[in-house]
């Protein structure tokens, strides 16, 4: 006899739906009538049902960077997130939890989908969108203390489709230091590509107080292979910080720049840099801030 996990979903007391398989874990919330975000849990509970199967099916594939064209609707999302951000390392793993988030908002969202606001929460990336109510997000910059450190207003004429945090203290490796990097962008997929790259790039190559391992000394199966991930950072000072965050926020406005992303939080140990589509490289080391983001 063998036993396999097979997808579970569940209606909380607060009207949100939970969808799990194994490390996937959903929070789904609808707004509109009772019998629209009925139907788009429906929806939704049904497009969760393969969704990590086929993830494992391509799952050698997604772990190369630039590998074959892939068929699966999911590991497609993956390969085009990634794609505009070359020739920079990256595979399309590091888009999947945006792009699961991503596929399930579409399934949800059908012609007559009857609903005012949606978004799908996968694990802190999200796939949102909404009507006509502007969103309010809290930004959390530090993982540990869940302290925030900004809020993004998003408007249904934004073009904003998708919010993604990445850091050394995450659930996935970083080659940086960075606490937290959150990103607004097109969809999640995108976004969550941007926010593993923005915080690889808050980095301080060779420092002696920062803790490195190979990748795959931790996970053998990784697909950063050797490359050295973080482990632990102790107290920087405040020049050392301002030096890695000047990096990261330099990436940060390369990707807006090239409209791959709306706007960027990076922070490390309490210090923060702000991006948004208006800045220019010269406006992020003044600390500007975007429209889009704004202080707690």
């Amino acid at each position: 006899m063998s036993w396999q996990e097979t997808p579970t979903a569940h209606l909380s007391p607060d009207g949100h739906l939970r969808l799990v398989h194994g490390p996937i874990d959903l929070i789904v919330t609808a707004e509109g009538s009772a019998q629209a975000v009925r139907a788009a849990y429906h929806r939704a509970r049904d497009a969760f049902q393969p969704v990590l199967t086929d993830l494992v099916s391509d799952l050698p594939h997604l772990r190369q960077s630039g590998g074959p064209m892939l068929t699966g609707a999911i590991a497609q999302k993956m390969q085009q997130a990634v794609r505009p951000f070359a020739p920079t390392f990256v595979t399309p793993m590091a888009a999947v939890a945006g792009a699961v988030a991503d596929h399930i908002l579409k399934a949800m969202l059908t012609p007559d989908h009857g609903l005012s606001r949606a978004h799908v929460n996968n694990g802190g990336d999200i796939a949102l969108w909404t009507a006509d109510q502007p969103l309010n997000l809290a930004i959390c910059e530090d993982p540990v203390t869940a302290a925030p450190g900004a809020q993004a207003r998003i408007g249904p004429h934004d073009g904003i489709g998708g919010v993604a945090t990445s850091g050394w203290r995450g659930r996935s490796y970083s080659l940086g230091i960075a606490d937290a990097v959150t990103v607004l962008a097109r969809t999640a997929a995108m976004a969550d590509v941007a926010a593993t790259l923005i915080a690889n790039a808050i980095d301080l190559p060779g420092h002696p107080a920062i803790t490195r391992a190979p990748a795959n000394s931790l996970s053998p199966d990784s697909d950063l292979g050797a490359r050295l991930v973080t482990t632990d950072v102790a107290s920087l000072p405040a020049h050392d910080l301002h030096t890695a965050l000047d990096r990261g926020a330099a990436v940060a406005c390369d990707f807006a720049a090239r409209d791959l992303i709306a706007g960027a939080c990076l922070a490390s140990q309490g210090q923060r840099r702000m991006v948004g589509i208006t800045l220019t490289a010269r406006d992020a080391r003044d600390q500007i801030q975007p429209k889009e983001l704004t202080h707690a």
